[in-house]
């Protein structure tokens, strides 16, 4: 049997500086399906990543939707969890404290219902020293009807101007692409000061049970991630990085290093894996080595070098 090779070539630079933060690769573990990395840390040592982006923090715990809550798909998933999480200030007491510890970029994914929960919980994940706040607008606005901060270039704009003034780390907004112009809202977040862009957010799908004659969640509706939404997102990536001219993290169907050069050619600075975290847990690792041979075999010696040339 032919001997995998997995050594690491390291004349290879894969850091990354973003907002002033640095990235020892470019390698996150995005929010939703990595928790607060403890239970990944039993198949590898995540201090290997780039960065981790916590499970999306609410200002009080909460409990989730009901389950079903996750059902496959062809080339990806559907979920409707919820937002299932401590809280901020559990999260503060017991799971940063060992996420600081890991020498990697912490980055807190805040979600909230009205713009003052989004700026309390921005001002004490500041007040804790995460790294980095990445902004969930993807949340229904209680008090504009339940419709998504993140739908119109005006709510985003909001929101995002609100939670400026209270963060005091760099501030990311993660986009939905459930809207009608990606870029146009790019922009707004821009505008109001955003720091950094994280985009895409999932897809909305449905699944239906034909036998139990009734939808497979208990939500009735889903976000859709994984391989089947990749060239959505690479395309989505690609428009937002023509359209602003702060960093872009992409996501969005990252299984191997190849999709990590696309999204970099593309404009990403850096990218997000999220279910192949699920599909296979050594997936960050797995990436984060198989980046850096991938790299030297295209003959790129700085990860830095190729970002934007699409």
């Amino acid at each position: 049997m032919k001997e995998i090779n997995t050594k690491v070539n390291t004349k290879i630079n894969t850091k990354v500086n973003i907002c002033g933060v640095e990235f020892k690769n470019p390698v996150i573990a995005a929010s939703g399906t990595f928790g607060f990395g403890r239970e990944y840390e039993a198949f590898y040592d995540v201090s290997v990543l780039g960065g981790i982006s916590t499970k999306g923090l609410t200002l009080q715990r909460r409990e989730g939707n009901d389950p079903p809550r996750i059902a496959e798909t062809p080339s990806g998933i559907l979920n409707s969890v919820g937002l299932q999480n401590p809280g901020v200030d559990a999260f503060i007491e017991r799971d940063l404290p060992w996420l600081r510890s890991k020498n990697t970029v912490v980055i807190a994914n805040v979600a909230g219902s009205t713009v003052q929960d989004y700026r309390e919980s921005a001002r004490r994940l500041s007040d804790a020293r995460v790294d980095m706040i990445e902004l969930n607008i993807s949340c229904p606005n209680v008090k504009q009807g339940g419709i998504a901060f993140g739908v119109y270039p005006d709510t985003i704009a909001e929101i995002v101007s609100a939670v400026r003034k209270a963060a005091g780390v760099p501030l990311m907004v993660k986009l939905s692409p459930n809207a009608a112009d990606i870029a146009a809202n790019a922009l707004a977040a821009e505008g109001a000061g955003a720091d950094c862009i994280s985009l895409i957010n999932t897809l909305g799908g449905m699944a239906v049970d034909i036998y139990a004659r009734k939808p497979v969640l208990a939500n009735v509706y889903g976000g859709l991630s994984g391989p089947a939404v990749k060239p959505v997102a690479l395309k989505m990536c690609h428009q937002v990085c023509k359209a602003v001219k702060i960093p872009v993290i992409g996501m969005g169907g990252i299984a191997s290093p190849t999709d990590i050069l696309e999204f970099m050619m593309a404009g990403a600075s850096a990218v997000m894996v999220g279910t192949q975290n699920i599909r296979d847990p050594m997936a960050g690792q797995t990436l984060v080595n198989g980046l850096t041979n991938l790299m030297c075999a295209c003959k790129i010696m700085d990860v830095s070098e190729i970002i934007g040339i699409i």
